[in-house]
C-alpha cells in the first residue's frame, strides 16, 4: 500500500512515498535491503536542503537517484564541501546526536529516509546488521581522512585524485559525467573555481584527460593521473 505525504522544509516541498512491505528475516537480506524496507522515499529538487548543520540526526539517508553534497559554511562565508554521495550511497551517519554538515541535493534527486532509532534497534537485534553498520561508519571515517589528505596536495594532485575517485564510483569506463558543478569541485578540493578550470586545462594539454563538455571528463591516461595522485 502506498501513502503520499507532502513535507514542507523552508520554501521547498518534497514528496514522500511510504511503501509498506512484509518484514523478512534479517539474515536473508543485505543491510541495504532492510534499509529500503524501513524507509520512505522523498523527492528533493535541485539545491533543496535535506538537513541542516546542527539539526538533530534523527534519520539516515540513502541516495536512490541523483546526487547529494554535504557542506559547511565557514566563518568567513566560504563553503567547504565534505562529500559527494551518488546513487546507492548512504549518508547522514553521525557519531553524535546532531548533523555536523548540511546536506543538499545537487540535482533533482530521490532519497530514502530511514528513522535512525529503527536502524539502531535492528542492529541491536542482529549482529550481522550491526557489523555492517559499523563497517559503513568506519568507511565514512576513512573517506573523511582521505579527504583531509587530499587537501594538503598540490592543485594538480587534488584534481587528478578527484577525477580518479569519481571514475571509480561512476561505472562508465573512462568517460565520467560529473553531476556537480566546477564550483562544487572547487569547494570540495579547497581551491578556487579558476584554479580548477586552469588545472583541467593543464591536464588536457598534457593529454591526461579530454574535456568534451564542462561536466564530461574523459580519462585518456590513467597512469599519469595515478602518478599525480600517489
Amino acid at each position: 500500500m502506498l501513502t503520499h505525504t507532502m513535507i514542507n522544509r523552508g520554501t521547498s516541498h518534497q514528496t514522500v512515498t511510504r511503501v509498506a512491505r512484509p518484514v523478512s528475516p534479517v539474515g536473508s537480506h543485505s543491510i541495504a535491503g532492510h534499509i529500503e524496507m524501513m524507509g520512505a522515499a522523498m523527492s528533493f529538487a535541485r539545491n533543496a536542503e535535506i538537513y541542516g548543520e546542527n539539526e538533530q540526526a534523527e534519520y539516515v539517508y540513502k541516495v536512490l537517484s541523483g546526487s547529494v553534497r554535504t557542506y559547511k559554511v565557514l566563518n568567513d562565508g566560504r563553503r567547504q564541501i565534505g562529500a559527494f554521495y551518488l546513487a546507492g550511497d548512504i549518508f547522514g551517519l553521525e557519531v553524535g546526536d546532531e548533523h555536523t554538515f548540511s546536506a543538499e541535493a545537487i540535482v533533482d534527486s530521490k532519497v530514502l529516509v530511514i528513522k535512525r532509532s529503527a536502524l539502531v534497534a535492528l542492529a541491536r537485534r542482529d549482529h550481522d546488521v550491526a557489523r555492517k553498520l559499523w563497517a559503513m561508519t568506519a568507511g565514512e571515517l576513512q573517506r573523511a581522512q582521505g579527504h583531509i589528505m587530499l587537501l594538503i596536495k598540490t592543485a594538480q594532485e587534488r584534481v587528478a585524485g578527484f577525477l580518479l575517485e569519481m571514475a571509480s564510483r561512476l561505472p562508465a569506463g573512462n568517460e565520467v559525467d560529473l553531476p556537480m558543478s566546477r564550483q562544487d569541485i572547487a569547494d570540495y578540493l579547497g581551491l578556487t573555481i579558476e584554479t580548477v578550470s586552469r588545472t583541467l586545462t593543464q591536464l588536457e594539454n598534457a593529454a591526461a584527460i579530454a574535456v568534451p563538455t564542462s561536466r564530461r571528463i574523459v580519462l585518456r591516461n590513467r597512469n599519469a593521473l595515478s602518478r599525480l595522485n600517489s
